[in-house]
């Protein structure tokens, strides 16, 4: 469930106390996080568009554009197959 609609930029997810012994992060070796929702028409959060990093990663204003970016491109060709599904 996406609970935040906002991206989310983590350089070092380190620095922050929250994923500190989170099963993902410590199992795959994340250690950048930069991701974003994916928000429909109507407001429901579908799921998130993200990139990781084993290496702390200075993402920095043009990591978060990207991803917001990227985010929007995603929502955008999600709505063009529905409006194609719907004819």
């Amino acid at each position: 469930m996406v609970v935040r609609r906002l991206p989310l930029v983590l350089d070092d997810v380190c620095d922050y106390p929250r994923f500190a012994g989170n099963p993902v992060v410590d199992t795959i070796g994340i250690r950048s996080y930069m991701g974003a929702p994916l928000i429909d028409r109507s407001g429901v959060a579908l799921g998130t568009i993200c990139v990781v990093d084993r290496e702390p990663r200075p993402w920095g204003r043009p990591g978060l554009e990207l991803i917001k970016a990227r985010a929007a491109e995603m929502v955008e060709l999600i709505h063009r197959r529905e409006d194609l599904a719907t004819g």
